[in-house]
């Protein structure tokens, strides 16, 4: 099954137990249909595990093991159980589930994937929020730097680092929202230079705009997230306190502050225009 390389060796986070208890129930219904122990070593064998146990219930035993295990990886337990009821299926000795069938279970427990054959792809809460692959106000090394940061907080995310994926993110957050300076708001320009100062001014600026509330959202989520008792990402971790963000929560807030850059680059670009624009 084709899917994302790093979920290989990094789990991107466990598949629900009560997803695990689905997939579970219908192995049964497979194994059920010829040989149970001869059906068990064929999924041990998908999922794993090597050799053959000594008897089935040592089979049916072993494979419980080996599903428990799996199962810390989403991606890897949903490769496993349908490459082997594909195999089964090829053989049209019984029947199996089909795409359909497995992928219901997947959106009934909000998993988070989706088989589509033969790729295995992120949806939902797991899918990232698509941004433009070009900012037309930005130049050429400024287009760089906002992909790049964009790519490398993916890539943290799906190898499993969900705090430094957030930290990444949040510092490009931070970098669109500087790049506001010397812009013309109508009557004056952006003069601060900082973050928190920049957004302040610029909420100040755009009172009753749309551009006023979202600099309200992120400068909160900024602050959870920058907070020891809160993420913890920028200014160290409360070790009695603090939280830990899992790869759950990790896509929540990769994805809320890519809207939020989105929006924030096209403003970028609308008061970039306006400026050119008076200057013709």
């Amino acid at each position: 099954m084709q899917m994302e390389p790093s979920w290989r060796f990094d789990t991107p986070g466990p598949l629900p137990i009560e997803a695990v208890r689905a997939f579970d129930t219908l192995i049964d219904k497979v194994v059920a249909q010829g040989n149970r122990w001869s059906m068990l070593e064929h999924f041990k064998g998908h999922f794993g595990g090597s050799g053959g146990s000594s008897s089935e219930s040592w089979a049916e035993s072993d494979l419980n093991m080996l599903i428990r295990q799996t199962a810390e990886n989403a991606p890897l337990f949903i490769e496993a159980f349908y490459e082997a009821c594909e195999a089964l299926r090829g053989e049209g000795s019984v029947a199996v589930p089909d795409v359909g069938r497995m992928n219901r279970i997947l959106r009934e427990h909000s998993v988070g994937y989706e088989i589509r054959p033969p790729e295995l792809i992120a949806v939902g809460l797991h899918q990232p929020i698509a941004v433009p692959e070009r900012y037309q106000s930005l130049d050429e090394q400024a287009q760089e730097i906002v992909q790049k940061s964009l790519l490398q907080s993916e890539k943290l995310l799906a190898e499993g680092h969900p705090r430094q994926a957030v930290q990444e993110i949040l510092w490009l957050m931070e970098s669109v929202v500087t790049a506001f300076k010397g812009l013309s708001t109508g009557e004056s320009t952006i003069a601060e230079k900082y973050f928190n100062k920049i957004a302040k001014e610029l909420q100040a600026k755009k009172k009753g705009q749309t551009i006023e509330q979202v600099l309200a959202w992120l400068t909160t989520l900024h602050g959870y997230l920058s907070s020891p008792t809160g993420g913890g990402v920028r200014h160290g971790v409360d070790l009695k306190s603090g939280i830990t963000i899992d790869a759950d929560e990790g896509r929540l807030y990769c994805n809320l502050i890519r809207s939020y850059v989105t929006f924030l680059m096209a403003e970028h670009e609308r008061m970039s225009r306006g400026i050119h624009e008076q200057r013709v």
